[in-house]
């Protein structure tokens, strides 16, 4: 019975779809006959060397047909059994394999701004050189387990990835904002930096499928912001008038909505903008008033003091006549209910 369970070598069909199966037995017994389908190489392989191969058909495993053979006799058998692991290597391509994940941390070169890339997609893979394969992955990975030759594969992918989009972003050749449009050039780049990785383990992507490189949600607002607000400072010429606009809208919204408005970015950067042109280099007199906010007549909109024309709807800003105290003759601010000086009602 022993011999009519082991007269026959083949690929179970259960395990059809692996890139690679391993003949459990390593004692083969002469005369067996190993059945090698249309898409499959088997490779006898002696200390970590391939000794034999066998194409597509049917073989009689012996020293007759196959003359190396002879080299691998088990004497201890009585010359019955040959010594030897059997692989059995797909040359089918298998498509379908996903990958996906963070890829690196980059400098946008246009906004200078840090974000973070990913990728997600599938790909293909096919041996390219079955005996190659063998000895290069036999001893690191386990090449009878269908899904480590498959995360190996994506891992190296992404690596390859990392490195070549990193490059040529940073090399100004692919923007950060408009990568979609560019992902051809990158799907072909990266495949021959990834093949020439595989091409000493015997191994190909010939090619990939629903690719795409996409920013962290977070990066890609922080960035459409940012072009957004360059955009609108280079058509109105002034960042202050911009800046001080935004401001006024952001505060009107907050009031809106029941809370105080904050100006975030362009509201800080506005703030410093003020106040830089009003700072010397000596302290200011005890005496000095703040200067007032000018009132646009058009829609009373409180202005930054120093404005030329509203924040809110562009109307010219006329300088405010200066308001004396009635008791001291002490200079007050417009909008000034009592004397700084003296403390007499102003009246208003």
């Amino acid at each position: 019975m022993a011999w009519f369970d082991r007269e026959f070598i083949a690929v179970p069909e259960a395990r059809k779809n692996q890139l690679v199966y391993k003949w459990p037995d390593v004692s083969i017994r002469r005369y067996s006959r190993a059945v090698v389908n249309a898409d499959e190489m088997a490779l006898f392989v002696k200390s970590g060397q391939v000794v034999a191969t066998m194409g597509p058909g049917r073989h009689r495993i012996d020293a007759d047909e196959l003359p190396v053979l002879g080299a691998l006799v088990d004497s201890v058998t009585g010359g019955n059994f040959y010594r030897a692991e059997l692989y059995f290597v797909s040359t089918r391509e298998f498509p379908g394999v996903k990958f996906g994940g963070r890829l690196a941390d980059i400098v946008d070169p246009a906004s200078e701004q840090v974000v973070t890339l990913r990728a997600f997609g599938e790909f293909a893979l096919s041996v390219r050189e079955p005996g190659q394969l063998i000895t290069a992955l036999a001893g690191t990975t386990d090449l009878t387990d269908p899904a480590a030759v498959r995360n190996w594969c994506s891992e190296l992918l992404l690596k390859s990835m990392k490195v070549t989009i990193t490059q040529g972003i940073s090399g100004r050749e692919w923007p950060i904002l408009g990568l979609p449009a560019h992902l051809h050039a990158i799907e072909s780049a990266v495949l021959r930096q990834t093949n020439t990785t595989l091409y000493e383990y015997g191994l190909r992507i010939p090619r990939m499928g629903n690719f795409d490189v996409t920013l962290a949600p977070e990066d890609a607002e922080r960035l459409k912001r940012l072009a957004k607000d360059m955009t609108y400072i280079r058509l109105t010429g002034d960042f202050q008038r911009y800046a001080a606009g935004e401001l006024a809208l952001d505060a009107g919204h907050g009031l809106a909505q029941g809370g105080g408005g904050g100006g975030g970015f362009l509201g800080a950067a506005l703030g410093l903008n003020a106040i830089a042109p009003h700072t010397t280099a000596h302290p200011a007199p005890a005496t000095a008033q703040p200067a007032a906010m000018p009132i646009c007549p058009a829609c009373s909109t409180p202005n930054p003091a120093g404005g030329r024309f509203c924040a809110n709807c562009g109307e010219h800003l006329k300088t405010p006549e200066p308001q004396h105290c009635t008791s001291c003759g002490h200079e007050l601010p417009a909008a000034a209910k009592f004397c700084s000086s003296c403390g007499v009602a102003t009246g208003r």
